[in-house]
């Protein structure tokens, strides 16, 4: 059902990890963001390089705008009421773009963004060629993004991707300096082992969001590994793409071979449970 957007969904967030880690499984739609709040999510992340792929049919590599994204991001909040983190990349630009790059995605209703310090363009963050700003360039990236949000609850997260670029330790320094620009948790991004979440856990006392993503340089962890080792958030950004993805792409090539989804009667969803998903009858009985 459309509804305006949880008042202060950065609230509802900061509550929930409060209890544990938080899982977000990973969304790219209005509709795929419904589904998973359907099915019991009780937060939803809207991944950048998902969004890219479905609505451009490109790479991950910054071709998506401010608009492109805040206005998926809009579409999202206003059908699934549970507090959403949304990519925003390296901010669309530098700190004046940030500072937009806040005012319209907290506008969309969202909980919060995260924020990278990669060099434009950026990269996926497991994939290697990257390069990152400086600590001070990103620090005042930080700095206006905290200063622009509205609700102080609005979460401002930072993603460092220098782990895959100058080592571990720098990853942590670079937290540490993030946080102290007014970040309000860290994404380490690209890590490569239980071992070296766990250090940078014990190194870093803001909350901590971790990418479980698939076929990249972290191995598969749980969420509740990633509870036990501390981390408040737990995202799985691109893995419903990837799921779709494989199973449209087997559909059109039996249609295309066949001439019938006959074979696919009992792999879809019906009318009535599509409708079910999306709340037509809300629709059809409300009168206003």
């Amino acid at each position: 059902m459309i509804q305006p957007p949880l008042a202060s969904p950065g609230k509802v967030l900061r509550s929930q990890w409060e209890s544990g880690i938080v899982m977000m499984p990973g969304a790219f739609s209005a509709l795929s963001a419904l589904a998973a709040y359907k099915k019991g999510a009780k937060a939803v992340y809207l991944s950048g390089g998902a969004i890219t792929n479905n609505l451009l049919g490109v790479p991950d590599i910054a071709l998506v705008t401010l608009n492109e994204m805040s206005g998926v991001a809009a579409q999202a909040t206003q059908v699934a009421p549970v507090p959403m983190i949304c990519d925003a990349d390296t901010g669309f630009g530098e700190a004046w773009n940030v500072v937009r790059t806040v005012i319209e995605m907290e506008r969309a209703g969202l909980a919060g963004i995260h924020l990278e310090d990669q060099v434009m363009p950026k990269r996926c963050g497991h994939l290697d060629g990257k390069d990152v700003i400086s600590t001070e360039a990103m620090s005042s990236k930080i700095r206006a993004a905290a200063e622009a949000k509205r609700d102080p609850d609005f979460v401002i997260i930072a993603r460092t991707d220098s782990r895959g670029v100058e080592g571990l330790d720098a990853a942590i320094d670079r937290a540490k300096a993030y946080v102290d620009a007014g970040a309000d948790a860290i994404f380490p991004e690209g890590l490569v082992s239980e071992e070296e979440f766990e250090a940078f856990r014990k190194a870093v006392s803001a909350p901590l969001l971790a990418n479980m993503t698939e076929f990249g340089k972290t191995p598969l962890i749980s969420a509740s590994r990633f509870n036990d080792l501390g981390y408040q958030m737990v995202i799985f950004p691109v893995t419903a793409l990837r799921v779709m993805l494989k199973a449209i792409e087997e559909f059109y090539e039996e249609l295309l071979e066949t001439g019938t989804q006959a074979g696919w009667m009992d792999r879809m969803r019906t009318r009535a449970e599509l409708y079910e998903t999306i709340d037509y009858p809300s629709f059809s009985n409300k009168i206003y």
